[in-house]
């Protein structure tokens, strides 16, 4: 299976091709709110490195949030305009999901609490079995309600761990895997390679309100 895969939930902007018979290709940079202004020179240069055209491409893959509002669109709408374009199917895959899967790789399979930080004092929060089986949908919350979830022989993964292991009590110390604020996009490209394709395009997970409103000074007064 030859793929494309694109995240742009955080503050990084990462793509990755993987499949035919070079190595995967992956190229990633830190770029705060500039992600759709890399997006697609990075994608144009991970698919000259890789010797793959775009109609090669059998399968997109791309993060779906929790993340950032705008990050999540850009991804996304990337994605699904490619698709269609190709006439390919488009797997979208948590967040979430993808820093449990990069705790299992360093820490063996074991159940995994994923956690980010959410700022207003929350974190996103979701649990996984050792098999990587989901125990529960992503939510957002308190640091304690996120500390609650947390059960003996788990370990905390993602940039919110420390603030999740600080709402813990003292007698419970939990093992952190990593601190990882965006998804490793290699993860990411493996993951896409093995799940069902979906019967729908994926949409953003949007787990609370967007920071951002508009004024109410600002609309056009209606005629």
């Amino acid at each position: 299976m030859k793929l494309l895969a694109i995240d742009t939930a955080l503050e990084a902007c990462s793509v990755a091709v993987a499949g035919g018979r070079r190595q995967p290709v992956a190229i990633s940079g830190i770029v705060g709110r500039g992600h759709a202004e890399c997006l697609f020179g990075m994608i144009d240069s991970a698919m000259d490195q890789a010797g793959m055209d775009f109609a090669d491409l059998d399968r997109i893959a791309v993060t779906v949030g929790p993340g950032s509002f705008t990050g999540l669109r850009v991804g996304i709408a990337a994605a699904r305009g490619i698709a269609l374009v190709v006439g390919c199917p488009v797997v979208g895959i948590g967040t979430l999901d993808i820093h449990a899967a990069s705790a299992r790789a360093l820490a063996g399979d074991v159940p995994v609490v994923a956690v980010l930080d959410a700022r207003r004092g929350e974190v996103y929060c979701q649990r996984f079995a050792a098999a990587g089986t989901a125990l529960g949908a992503p939510a957002v919350g308190s640091p304690e309600s996120a500390a609650a979830v947390i059960a003996d022989g788990d370990v905390l993964a993602g940039a919110g761990a420390d603030i999740v292991a600080a709402a813990l009590p003292s007698v419970r110390p939990v093992p952190i895997v990593h601190r990882r604020s965006a998804p490793d996009i290699r993860v990411l490209a493996e993951m896409a390679m093995i799940v069902a394709a979906p019967a729908v395009a994926p949409r953003p997970l949007y787990l609370r309100s967007p920071d951002a409103k508009p004024q109410p000074t600002a609309g056009v007064a209606r005629r």
